[in-house]
């Protein structure tokens, strides 16, 4: 594994460092009046979410992982389990339900995700950034509101709830930003 000096260290990097593997989460640069520059890293433990704040001088080596991605379809539910397949290879996989977080009713059957592997340990799975979703409840068209910034409240096929643009009904197909958990487009 590639070992990295503290200040390349950036977002999104999983370092190995107190036996475990985190995620750099918030990178900030300091070069304080006195003293030596330093990167100021929140990290995310990959293993059981826990969040730690280290310094890293320019001096100091880190050990850089690289985790193998791999697209995984959905299949099914089962006992707060989720299993998917390797497209390629047919092998499944059960990954705990919570691995998505709140994203987790974006998820659909047979959508394809991207989960990261360390050795032979699923880490982290990530959805398509842009899903699908009917609007099933929603308030009617205010006649006169055209506010340029104006949105109303819409819930989800999912149960999911997000702010949509005045012109959108109920039943209609929009795209939902899985990322930001906002409305993008109409589908």
């Amino acid at each position: 594994m590639p070992k990295i000096n503290g200040n390349e260290i950036r977002p999104g990097n999983v370092l190995e460092h107190n036996d475990g593997l985190w995620s750099a989460v918030k990178v900030e640069h300091v070069k304080p009046g006195k003293g030596g520059a330093f990167a100021q890293v929140e990290l995310r433990n990959l293993r059981n979410g826990s969040k730690l704040n280290e310094r890293f001088r320019s001096a100091d080596k880190v050990e850089r992982v690289r985790l193998e991605q791999k697209d995984q379809q959905f299949l099914y539910e089962d006992d707060g389990q989720l299993h998917f397949m390797d497209a390629e290879t047919y092998e499944q996989i059960q990954l705990p339900a919570d691995i998505l977080g709140d994203r987790r009713p974006f998820l659909q059957d047979g959508m394809t995700i991207t989960v990261e592997f360390y050795d032979a340990e699923a880490l982290n799975a990530t959805l398509p950034q842009k899903v699908t979703c009917t609007v099933v409840e929603t308030e009617p068209v205010v006649k006169g509101q055209t506010a340029a910034n104006s949105f109303k409240p819409a819930i989800l096929d999912n149960g999911v709830k997000v702010m949509v643009p005045p012109f959108v009904g109920p039943d209609e197909a929009i795209v939902v930003n899985t990322e930001t958990m906002e409305y993008a487009e109409r589908a």
